[in-house]
């Protein structure tokens, strides 16, 4: 038997590739919110810290 692929109909080949760019363009956001979440958590550590050496 030999292996084929099955072709794909445009709409859903467009279909895929739209949603191959939105997932890129969600991980391109996530990598630059990222420094900011690593800073806010950051912070949240030191402020629990000095509540802890306050209280």
């Amino acid at each position: 038997m030999a292996w084929t692929t099955p072709r794909l109909d445009p709409d859903r080949s467009r279909r895929r590739l739209q949603l191959l760019a939105e997932l890129a363009g969600a991980r391109a956001v996530r990598r630059r919110e990222r420094p900011q979440r690593l800073r806010t958590e950051r912070l949240r550590q030191i402020i629990a810290t000095r509540r802890q050496l306050a209280g």
